[in-house]
């Protein structure tokens, strides 16, 4: 055999140890067994073929095995399968298992499909959480509004992480029993020195119920009287009254000018009759005239009383005028 043949047959010798040992991992193999995990070589095998990474599945046995924790191989190549964290899942059974707090395989990969952070949700549980609500404007029965902060401090509940409502609930539910805690008072003064009031009446009312965490206390911040709400609505009232009142004015004013236009066209149509009417009378006394019905005697006479008429008409309105200005 040439040198160069030798060559060769190292070369293909080491590329098939190479693809041998990167397809089955004997290291893994023999870490398992140097830190007491049982796992069959054949296991580490048929998971590259179900495409799992057998170095997570070794290594988070050998991590709940250190810890005392009972888990098996399928557990975890399942929860890989179904898209868990498997590593995730591991760590916060161990922190359940130091904190003595019961958290079962099964629940715990549960959590995690459901989109949660079992981790947090678990370190939550040992060390509970501050959440602080905006700034919550109510309005006090005296109208005065009053603006408030509150803490609150809430621990999560393993049992119900799996379809419990989140913090926007809790945040939603103490702004709600503020804001009736605030309007149920006679006035902002009760609330301004007793503040607590609100802490008591809100923590009552049971707002952790359906959620993913457990309320331990809530805490008003800040309190502070915002803006005489009552007299703002008292005002805009008397604004929206006088407006219709004035609409209403206004209307009746339209109606008079309507009212007043109709008489003035029916004086002047009456008007236009009348001197119609008078433009007929000559012509209906030329024909009496005519006929006989009326003598020429009776004509001057009427002729007079007409004159006569005018002439007392004329002294009337002198006379009248007279004595307006010595009134005067």
């Amino acid at each position: 055999m040439g040198p160069f043949a030798f060559v060769i047959m190292i070369a293909l010798i080491i590329i098939f140890l190479s693809v041998f040992f990167s397809f089955i991992p004997l290291g893994l193999w023999i870490s398992a067994l140097a830190a007491g995990v049982k796992i069959g070589i054949f296991t580490l095998i048929g998971m590259r073929f179900r495409r799992v990474p057998p170095a997570l599945i070794v290594n988070s046995l050998i991590k709940a095995d250190k810890a005392g924790i009972n888990v098996t191989t399928n557990q975890l190549e399942a929860h890989y399968l179904a898209g868990g964290n498997v590593d995730r899942v591991v760590n916060a059974l161990i922190a359940a298992e130091r904190a003595n707090i019961p958290l079962p395989f099964e629940r715990a990969a549960a959590i995690d499909l459901a989109g949660r952070n079992v981790l947090e949700a678990v370190q939550m549980s040992v060390n509970p959480q501050v959440i602080e609500t905006p700034e919550i404007s109510a309005m006090a029965k005296n109208g005065i509004e009053v603006k408030a902060k509150a803490r609150v401090t809430v621990r999560a509940n393993i049992d119900r992480l799996v379809g419990g409502a989140g913090e926007e609930t809790i945040i939603a539910r103490v702004g709600e029993g503020i804001v009736t805690t605030v309007g149920s008072s006679e006035s902002h003064k009760d609330v301004l020195e007793n503040p607590d009031l609100i802490s008591h009446t809100v923590l009552n009312k049971g707002l952790d119920a359906g959620t993913a965490f457990e309320i331990l206390s809530i805490d008003i911040a800040d309190v502070d009287v915002g803006r005489n709400i009552g007299a703002q609505l008292q005002t805009d009232q008397a604004e929206a009254d006088k407006r219709i009142a004035q609409a209403k004015a206004e209307e009746r004013r339209a109606l008079a000018v309507a009212r007043e236009q109709e008489m003035l066209a029916s004086v002047q149509e009456m008007r236009a009759k009348v001197v119609e009417a008078e433009a007929e009378v000559p012509q209906a006394m030329a024909q009496a005239l005519r006929e006989g019905k009326l003598g020429v005697m009776d004509y001057y006479q009427l002729q007079n009383i007409l004159a006569d008429t005018t002439m007392r008409d004329s002294i009337a309105k002198q006379t009248g005028h007279g004595e307006g200005t010595e009134q005067k």
